[in-house]
């Protein structure tokens, strides 16, 4: 079985000083949230073998909050094939992952991670918040049969959802 985690990133601070799109930051609200669900993973027990995080900074950081609150001991690859992309071309990379890796978190964006979702499990309407994590398992060994409707939704959780549950440190 292949589990697919999408994470997207956490609430962007528009008020900031940065130059691009590709440079904006999270804001302290999206760092909150990273943190809380880099814990819930851990404490699930579900931090990935490997995770891979679009190269925009509010995505980047996103990660490495949730990475360091959550003592995930995974490699963490940065891309800019997450950014400023659309969800054929996030499936066509999922397909030729390394099938020795079962679990992978990839790190993104809107409206591709809601679309994605919607089209993985099966033409449904999803709405992925900020910070919020999907649980897509396919019954396959080989990441090369990751296709629209071959995934079952096992878990959608949003930062809000933890509020009191996990430890904010």
């Amino acid at each position: 079985m292949k589990t697919l985690i999408l994470f997207r990133h956490g609430k962007s601070d528009w008020g900031a000083d940065f130059g691009s799109d590709h440079e904006r930051p999270i804001n302290e609200r999206g760092e909150k949230s990273a943190r809380r669900m880099g814990r819930f993973l851990a404490a699930a027990g579900q931090v990935p073998e490997l995770v891979v995080t679009s190269s925009a900074v509010r995505a980047r950081t996103t990660v490495e909050l949730a990475a360091e609150a959550g003592e995930w001991e995974c490699p963490i690859e940065v891309t800019d094939d997450l950014y400023n992309t659309y969800t054929d071309a996030v499936i066509t990379r999922i397909r030729v992952g390394d099938d020795a890796i079962d679990s992978l978190l990839l790190a993104g964006h809107e409206p591709v991670w809601s679309e994605l979702t919607g089209e993985l499990i099966g033409r449904a309407h999803v709405r992925v918040p900020t910070a919020a994590m999907v649980r897509i398992d396919f019954a396959s060994a080989k990441w090369r049969d990751v296709k629209p409707g071959a995934g079952t939704l096992t878990w959608m959780v949003t930062p809000r959802l933890l509020e009191g549950l996990v430890d904010d440190g």
